[in-house]
């Protein structure tokens, strides 16, 4: 049995479609748009592939039309790419998103997976980095084998004695210093992370052509080429 845990897809299909591999199943933790140019194929792809899916952040932001507050940053981000959400994706494709679950539990291959976007405590907000003891805090009442959560944009995996816990990374906007595109696999109770090169050149093209500018767009340069969110050296 072969998993394939992603998330984090932030509307960049150039990233979504260099992920080339087989599965069986396929996770997904959130965030599939906002951020990025191009969500009418990411939203799809998910639709199409994912065994489950659970509603991030942004997912909820752009289905429920949240106007953007704007300002530094990633709400500047954030400010420039929604508007083109609410003219890209039609009224089904943003019910889908309205109407994905905030956690979910699923059984596949002899092992129960808890999908939760950023944590139990707070399923769509709450940052957890990789430390083993604040996540044995939020999930004394979880039941589960593998814990898979995403949010952060930081892979990492953590073996808390009765279950382990799955960052898978981010898709299309990591920001753990590498700016290939993030994802898990989960084959036989092992779980390994992979990362993969795609075209960032071109999607910045398609953001840049998309009319995201200024702050904004300097700060998706950075992002994507540099896999983070600060200034390079």
């Amino acid at each position: 049995m072969r998993t394939l845990v992603l998330g984090d897809v932030h509307s960049n299909w150039l990233a979504l479609s260099a992920v080339d591999e087989s599965f069986d199943h396929c996770l997904v933790v959130g965030d599939l748009v906002d951020y990025g140019v191009d969500p009418v194929p990411c939203v799809d792809w998910v639709r199409e592939h994912a065994t489950a899916c659970i509603r991030g952040n942004h997912d909820h932001a752009v289905a429920q039309r949240v106007t953007p507050r704007g300002g530094p940053g990633f709400r500047s981000l954030a400010a420039a790419t929604r508007p083109l959400h609410w003219r890209l994706l039609d009224g089904d494709r943003l019910r889908f998103l309205g109407r994905l679950p905030v956690s979910e539990r699923v059984e596949l291959g002899g092992l129960a997976f808890h999908l939760v976007h950023a944590s139990p405590r707070d399923p769509m907000d709450e940052y957890v980095g990789p430390d083993v003891e604040t996540w044995r805090a939020r999930l004394e009442d979880v039941d589960a084998d593998v814990v898979c959560v995403g949010h952060t944009h930081v892979p990492y995996v953590l073996d808390l004695g009765d279950k382990r816990v799955l960052n898978p990374g981010s898709v299309g906007q990591p920001r753990d210093g590498d700016p290939r595109a993030s994802y898990a696999i989960v084959e036989d109770g092992e779980i390994t992370l992979h990362r993969v090169e795609y075209d960032v050149e071109a999607a910045l093209r398609q953001v840049r052509e998309a009319g995201v500018t200024g702050d904004a767009l300097a700060l998706a340069e950075n992002v994507l080429r540099n896999g983070t969110a600060k200034p390079s050296e």
